[in-house]
């Protein structure tokens, strides 16, 4: 088996991906700057003689090329995400160095990039379900939170650049709602993760504008489980793939879904956040579900774990690690 460089390990979705790749016999190098990531998400792999972490950053060229020259595959994941706490230059500059300094590596070393785009760059595109050649519908740049969509935008031009006029082999993937145990807890993760701590708090959930904007929410084991099918397959070099689950729900309806597993036939508490109390101009998205044909018939990747029965696992985990917090 060969050696995988994945950036971004010690996340939500590397650290999941590194367990799985172990499990399926590959050596694997963990690269993260620990700035979102944490190393608890690798507890289980950590001493492993199949892992191997290095803290670092993707933005650090020379670093990336000493561990590259190890590798047969790099999973790139290293991101920042829409910048609702930081800035727009940093998640620019944090996605846009990082992708082409993977790029550069895989140039050299010849070694196969598989790259974690999201379903963002659809952006407000009204004509679902999301197929892999559907439009990009961008709001204005004067906007931050498209910087994220933005970046990954130019980080899938990057690859097809790279692909066409340098021969480094290539596939892109595209995220639809990732979510389960070690997801990030706050916006960062998505609004289950949000919701899940005000259940357990007995607060108001709070939901953007009317809440009745959808998502398609994907289990991390299948998102773990797409992204190796993608890696192992010499087919999906130069293509795109949507990795997600077509089941859509409002988020009005998720959020009640969460209170009533958790706090049982209690009435739930919600409180509606108008779009203008954001701090600048703030856009959503109405509605966001993927077509995933493509993954199905090229991958073999068919999602199989529901929002019913990913939900439970994943309170479970959120929950023990916020009584773990208040027995400290």
């Amino acid at each position: 088996m060969g050696s995988i460089l994945v950036t971004g390990a010690a996340g939500f979705i590397g650290s999941h991906l590194s367990e799985l790749l172990i499990r399926k016999g590959y050596e694997v190098i963990g690269l993260d700057n620990l700035s979102y990531g944490l190393l608890r998400n690798l507890s289980s792999v950590r001493g492993h003689p199949q892992f191997e972490f290095i803290q670092g950053d993707v933005r650090d060229l020379d670093l990336l090329q000493r561990i590259g020259s190890r590798t047969d595959a790099i999973l790139h994941l290293a991101a920042y995400k829409i910048p609702r706490y930081g800035n727009a230059l940093e998640t620019l500059d944090v996605n846009l160095k990082g992708m082409e300094n993977v790029l550069r590596v895989a140039e050299k070393v010849g070694s196969k990039v598989v790259f974690a785009s999201t379903s963002d760059v659809y952006g407000k595109n009204p004509n679902l379900p999301y197929s892999e050649s559907s439009d990009f519908y961008m709001g204005s740049p004067q906007i931050k939170r498209w910087s994220y969509a933005i970046s990954k935008i130019l980080g899938e031009h990057l690859c097809f650049a790279y692909s066409k006029e340098r021969g480094v082999r290539m596939t892109i993937l595209r995220y639809f709602g990732s979510y389960g145990p070690r997801q990030n807890l706050t916006w960062w993760g998505g609004p289950q993760s949000i919701f899940i701590d005000c259940a357990f708090k007995n607060e108001p959930m709070p939901i953007h504008g009317d809440g009745l904007q959808t998502r398609s929410f994907t289990y991390i084991q299948d998102t773990a489980e797409g992204t190796l099918r993608a890696m192992e397959s010499e087919d999906a070099i130069g293509k795109v793939f949507n990795i997600g689950n077509t089941e859509e729900i409002t988020i009005l309806d998720l959020g009640k879904k969460i209170w009533k597993l958790i706090r049982g036939a209690e009435a739930p508490k919600i409180d509606l956040v108008p779009y203008r109390q954001f701090p600048g101009r703030y856009e959503d998205v109405r509605r966001r579900v993927p077509d995933i044909r493509r993954s199905m018939e090229m991958l073999g990747f068919f999602p199989k774990t529901s929002l019913s029965e990913g939900l439970p696992p994943t309170i479970e985990w959120q929950g023990g690690l916020q009584k773990g917090q208040r027995d400290e």
